[in-house]
């Protein structure tokens, strides 16, 4: 709980920082508690000379960055109270929108052979050239680069540092234990050109160091990365960051589909707050970008065996090496994990329920109490991958709270015997890996999978493996060099639509295929891309809304384009998993000339009235001769189950006994509130604040605390609208 509160704190006092996954963020200092950093977008370029003369009218401001390429604007820090005044001040027709910097975090062995990217000869253009994304420029986003390291210090053509605002663009070293290394990672994977070969060895990397010590840095930050990538004239940027904020409207997202226009390709991780539904954050929720999800490679995934029953999957535990057991073990009780409960535990597998201790706390009392190993059942439905700092020696998973009951029910029974085994998988979804939809339009995110967990890349002075969706998307980020080498006149939409288009769909162990909004259209195939003489754009169907009323219907405008060198016949089916409740309405059969296109309209007809708020997700099926290729698709039915509540967190105001928060209601609300519990008996105290029918957007206020004998509460931010309510909550202390 502790850690979960500075990161709160963090999200709101400092300039909202970008924050690497990999390391712990430094604790906050006492006097960056009154500073903030507000981007200000205007409508025409400003006169920077005349900015900096009515700034010097304030103690506290100064001016970071001015924008011009992809916003126009600029960004200024200073104490709240100066920013609120300088912009009440300056309040003109000009200005479009003020926002605060927001907190974002980086989203962590054959996978790149696995996708298609290396193989003995390589791939081969028409002309005979090999493709290697030379020629090529990439621009990564992140923690820096050590572009010493023997594998990428021959693709380094430079870059810009806008942490310490210099042109070297290096990776922080060793500096309060805050040094990094995911630049030189995701960097390695994209272009690794040496002993270790990236998806695009031959690429130019470009490096913007938008992410500090710890990994830290301000939204603002990345924009000005963004503007230096357009000046450089990159043809891809890959940016592996995101934050917990599902929504399309954020400047982030608005930045990459401005240079998605402008013909850079954007590609971005979709983020590691999965498994459940609506966790993509922004800038993945981008609706011109690549959004990348995270799949495995071929990989041993350990199961728990139980007699002769279904083995259970085991979920690794971050921080503890994967161990199996030649033998089988019985399994034992062990409650939450305190010590008084794991005396019968010795020389068995503890069974311990998710709560009240941390993972370490638990696993070390199993241990002290000599369990032969470990597994933590979730106490909410659905899987979870839980972290340890240190270091233990014996199995640890977790499993889910369905099989953790299954197991506590047959240990009542009879002793049970249980055994840890591995099964080679591959193409399964991560278990961290965020879902869509996005929120409001309703956009199918991600938009592929790719390899992302178990990754081998550079590291500075070395080599290690990595997880998370941070490494998924530089595997697109490379993919899309070599397609935009093999085709140069190719932009955003078609290297894009070429992904999709030929991507693998990913189906569960059940055999059961993931909803689209969960992997789009499937894991990426390189050579599949190269080889694609028919383009569909766009090459998913994001349909939008409907009430749910019989004949309802939906439509939408696709682009077939025939790039072989002979005529090709083309028809439209749906999948062989039809939907109860649509019809489709296709185009009939049609057939293009080589170079041709045909501009061709899909409607989504509701044959009933549908009396539940739901998704509904399939497939169409474009023929081209013999071959097919999926297209998903994804329309909402009345108001689905979001989350009306994101990005809550709230701290002590300036004056005391106030509380300052901010949330983001990413479909308004029919009522919003903020209510105050006692932290430790959980009863009501009041509501700090209580407002009705509020749009969609961010909420930032500074309210007063009723009760004053009370130092330390919890802040719950709810949300009610069209009967569902959704809360998110805050521990604060009381000045």
């Amino acid at each position: 709980m502790k850690k979960w509160i500075i990161l709160l704190l963090m999200s709101l006092c400092l300039p909202r920082t970008v924050s690497a996954q990999e390391f712990e963020l430094p604790p906050l200092k006492q006097d960056e508690k009154e500073e903030m950093v507000a981007i200000i977008e205007t409508k025409d370029e400003i006169d920077v000379a005349s900015l900096k003369e009515s700034l010097k009218k304030y103690d506290t401001l100064h001016l970071r960055f001015t924008f011009s390429e992809v916003i126009n604007g600029f960004s200024i820090k200073g104490s709240r109270n100066d920013l609120r005044n300088f912009i009440d001040k300056n309040k003109s027709s000009s200005i479009m929108m003020v926002s605060e910097a927001r907190e974002y975090k980086i989203s962590g062995v054959g996978s790149i052979p696995f996708v298609g990217a290396i193989r003995a000869r390589g791939y081969f253009d028409e002309q005979g050239k090999r493709l290697t994304g030379k020629g090529v420029k990439v621009g990564i986003i992140d923690t820096g680069m050590d572009y010493h390291h023997r594998d990428l210090s021959i693709n380094y053509k430079g870059g810009k540092d806008f942490v310490d605002q210099d042109d070297e663009p290096m990776e922080t070293g060793t500096r309060n234990n805050y040094s990094t290394i995911h630049g030189t990672h995701v960097a390695g994977v994209i272009g690794a050109n040496g002993s270790l070969q990236g998806m695009a060895p031959g690429a130019d990397l470009y490096i913007y160091r938008a992410l500090g010590p710890g990994g830290r840095g301000t939204t603002d930050q990345v924009v000005a990365a963004i503007e230096q990538a357009v000046k450089d004239k990159v043809d891809i940027v890959n940016l592996s960051l995101g934050s917990d904020v599902n929504g399309p409207d954020l400047p982030l997202s608005r930045a990459l589909d401005f240079i998605a226009r402008k013909g850079i390709i954007p590609v971005t991780a979709s983020g590691n707050s999965g498994p459940k539904t609506w966790t993509i954050g922004t800038p993945g929720t981008s609706k011109k970008s690549i959004s990348v999800g995270a799949s495995t490679p071929p990989m041993d995934i350990p199961y728990l065996v139980v007699g002769r029953e279904k083995p259970t999957k085991l979920y690794p535990i971050k921080g503890i090496h994967l161990h199996g057991m030649n033998h089988s073990l019985l399994i034992e009780d062990g409650g939450i994990g305190k010590k008084a409960e794991l005396s019968k535990v010795k020389g068995k597998i503890a069974l311990i329920k998710r709560g009240f201790l941390t993972f370490e706390e638990k696993i070390k009392n199993a241990i002290e109490a000599g369990a032969k190993g470990v597994l933590i059942y979730n106490n909410t439905n659905g899987p979870f991958m839980g972290v340890v700092e240190e270091t233990f020696h014996i199995p640890a998973y977790t499993i889910t709270q369905k099989a953790g009951n299954d197991l506590l029910v047959q240990i009542e029974n009879q002793p049970t015997k249980v055994e840890i085994q591995f099964k080679e998988e591959k193409d399964r979804l991560a278990p961290f890996s965020s879902k869509g939809p996005v929120t409001v339009n309703w956009l199918i995110k991600p938009d592929v999978t790719a390899p992302g967990m178990g990754i081998n890349s550079t590291i500075p002075g070395g080599y290690s493996a990595l997880q998370g969706t941070s490494m998924a998307a530089p595997h697109v980020a490379g993919a899309a060099a070599i397609l935009k080498q093999a085709n140069p006149n190719w932009g955003p939409e078609q290297i894009k639509a070429a992904l999709m288009l030929s991507a693998k769909p990913l189906y569960n162990s059940d055999g059961e295929p993931y909803k689209v909004y969960e992997q789009g259209a499937g894991r990426i195939r390189l050579e599949e891309a190269l080889r694609l003489e028919t383009l569909v754009t766009p090459a998913s169907i994001s349909l939008g809304q409907v009430k749910g009323s019989s004949n309802d219907f939906l439509e939408k405008k696709l682009k077939v384009q025939n790039n072989g060198n002979h005529p090709k016949k083309y028809s439209l089916k749906e999948d062989s998993v039809k939907k109860k409740g649509i019809r489709w309405e296709l185009p009939l059969s049609f057939t293009l000339q080589p170079g041709e296109s045909k501009e061709i309209v899909v409607r989504a007809i509701l044959k009933t009235q549908l009396q539940n708020e739901t998704l509904m997700d399939g497939r169409l099926i474009l023929m081209e001769n013999t071959k097919s290729y999926s297209i998903p698709y994804l329309f909402a039915v009345g108001e689905p189950d979001y989350p009306r509540v994101m990005g809550f967190a709230a701290v002590p105001g300036d004056r005391k006994r106030t509380m300052r928060y901010q949330v983001y209601l990413p479909g308004g609300a029919e009522e919003f509130g903020v209510a105050l519990y006692d932290s430790e008996t959980l009863k009501f105290i009041g509501l700090a604040d209580q407002k009705r029918n509020v749009g969609r957007g961010y909420i930032e206020n500074e309210v007063n605390l009723p009760y004053k004998e009370k130092s330390r509460i919890y802040a719950v931010a709810f949300a009610r609208k069209k009967g569902t309510e959704d809360y998110q909550k805050a521990l604060i202390k009381v000045k």
